[in-house]
């Protein structure tokens, strides 16, 4: 046992100077998990930020000053004034986003009790902003008119009043949700590229073969691939949850940084041995590539990384369960955002432990079969 424990060990020293020798994959690493995460936390397609907006004011009342003032940075530019017969050239050449149309006596409309209509054009090429945008200017349209019209009339006091408490994230930032699930996502495709890339460089440079005549078996061989490049991940994810997460973006860190290293552990076990099943697949680092964007993509798109998996057909969210990213969404999310403890995490916990069991065992046959073919 000690024997097999110090191969281990020699083998993944040698996967981590390998490493330190590629300058392209230290700098994937480093840009990875530092500017790659602050840029996805800071342009969340979702959020509305300074998204041009013109108005044709044909009422120039109070009312519509009010309207006009309403809209500020930094959801949105100034408003830009046009006259009516400018609105279709600005769409056209795709100046604006927004064009809202106030028309005559529109002031005088709303105090008579008449319903007058205001016209909202939206340039729907630019599709998150406009799903996002029309919402938001619909709510701050009808607030300025509400709070106008109550100066004139008797207020009137709705029976029920909703209090809103936001957990976890009060401010709802979103930089707060995608900086977290970058780094989540990011440890999965890391340590998949990691491990394969391992592989089919030795492949490359016939290192495989002088591994083959050393008195180690292919366990002690995907073992150190596994620990080696799963430690890197570790690092990487430690610091930039420190620098860039904590530091650059301000996002608090709820739970135990220590209980969500563990859970990367077992979702990096998982994970590698994935990398290294693909890798003996492919037999170039292209096709290693495109294997690895056929397999990561679904896996993170339908984890609830993105969207809640409630929201998915009953037969992906049972089909996902086997898949690892679901339980380590599930715990990081628990313990970064909510603060959860081991008590609450327990069965993502098992649950990446068996799956990961079973992904190192395929993977290890797998990697038998391959080495057998070499000799």
């Amino acid at each position: 046992m000690k024997r097999h424990l110090l191969n281990i060990y020699r083998l993944g020293v040698k996967e981590l100077w390998s490493l330190a020798r590629d300058p392209m994959m230290v700098f994937l690493i480093g840009w990875t998990f530092t500017v790659a995460i602050y840029v996805a936390a800071t342009t969340v397609p979702e959020t509305l930020h300074r998204a041009p907006v013109a108005i044709v004011d044909e009422d120039q009342s109070a009312l519509s000053a009010r309207i006009v003032s309403a809209f500020y940075p930094p959801r949105f530019n100034p408003p830009a004034l046009l006259a009516l017969p400018e609105v279709d050239p600005a769409m056209d050449e795709g100046r604006y986003t927004f064009i809202l149309d106030i028309p005559p006596n529109f002031q005088r409309d709303v105090l008579a009790g008449r319903a007058p209509r205001i016209q909202l054009n939206v340039d729907a090429t630019r599709m998150s902003q406009a799903f996002t945008g029309s919402a938001s200017i619909q709510q701050i349209v009808m607030g300025e008119v509400n709070e106008f019209a109550q100066r004139y009339r008797e207020n009137s006091v709705l029976p029920v009043d909703l209090a809103l408490r936001a957990r976890f994230n009060p401010a709802l930032e979103q930089s707060w949700f995608g900086g977290l699930m970058e780094v989540v996502n990011n440890i999965t495709l890391l340590s998949m590229i990691l491990t394969g890339a391992a592989l089919i460089r030795e492949r490359e440079h016939g290192t495989v073969e002088h591994l083959l005549v050393m008195p180690v078996t292919p366990t002690e061989i995907m073992f150190a691939k596994v620990w080696a490049c799963a430690l890197v991940v570790i690092l990487a994810a430690t610091v930039s949850l420190n620098l860039v997460i904590r530091g650059a973006l301000g996002v608090p860190i709820e739970g135990s940084l220590l209980l969500f290293l563990a859970g990367t552990t077992l979702h990096l076990f998982a994970t590698t041995s994935m990398g290294i099943f693909l890798a003996t697949l492919a037999r170039s680092m292209p096709q290693f590539s495109l294997l690895l964007m056929l397999i990561v993509m679904p896996l993170q798109i339908l984890s609830g990384s993105m969207t809640p998996r409630e929201s998915m057909p009953e037969g992906v969210q049972a089909l996902m369960t086997l898949a690892p990213t679901t339980h380590f969404t599930e715990l990081s999310q628990a313990i970064l955002y909510r603060g959860a403890g081991l008590d609450t995490v327990w069965s993502p916990f098992v649950y990446l432990f068996l799956i990961g069991c079973v992904l190192f065992t395929v993977s290890l046959f797998r990697f038998r079969r391959a080495i057998t073919r070499m000799t």
